[in-house]
C-alpha cells in the first residue's frame, strides 16, 4: 500500500489542523493505522492509532484531549484532527499502516508499522 499524507501548515499556538492519509489500493481497511511524528532533533515518537474496525484508538498522553484519530474505509483515508496546537507538536507528521493482530490491534511501536507516507510538516507559532 502506498501513503499519502496532506494538511500540513504553519499554524500559530491555539489553532487547528487536519492533517489526511491517503492509501493506495483496495485492501485498506485490512491495515491498522498511525501517526507518528518527529520533530528536528529527536526520535520519532508515537502520537496515535486506530484499529481496523470499530476505531479502537490509542492515544499518546501528549496528545490526548486534543487530536482526534478517524477513518474512513469507504475513501481509503485516516485522518488526524488537531486542536489547541502548542508549539512542541511542530515535527513532521507520517502516517503509517500495519497488518496483523485482528479487527482491534492497534500499535504504538513503530516497528510494527510496514508502510509509511511521506510525511507533512506541521508548525506551530508560538
Amino acid at each position: 500500500v502506498q501513503l499519502q499524507a496532506s494538511g500540513g501548515g504553519l499554524v500559530q499556538a491555539g489553532g487547528s489542523l487536519r492533517l489526511s492519509c491517503a492509501a493506495s489500493g483496495r485492501t485498506f481497511d485490512t491495515y491498522f493505522m498511525g501517526w507518528f511524528r518527529q520533530a528536528d532533533g529527536k526520535e520519532r515518537e508515537f502520537v496515535v492509532a486506530i484499529s481496523r474496525r470499530d476505531g479502537i484508538t490509542n492515544y499518546a498522553d501528549s496528545v490526548k484531549g486534543r487530536f482526534t484519530i478517524s477513518r474512513d474505509n469507504s475513501k481509503n483515508t485516516v485522518y488526524l484532527g488537531m486542536n489547541t496546537l502548542k508549539p512542541e507538536d511542530t515535527a513532521v507528521y507520517y502516517c503509517a499502516a500495519g497488518q496483523g493482530g485482528g479487527y482491534y490491534y492497534t500499535s504504538r511501536r513503530s516497528n510494527d508499522y510496514y508502510y509509511w507516507g511521506q510525511g507533512t510538516q506541521v508548525t506551530v507559532s508560538s
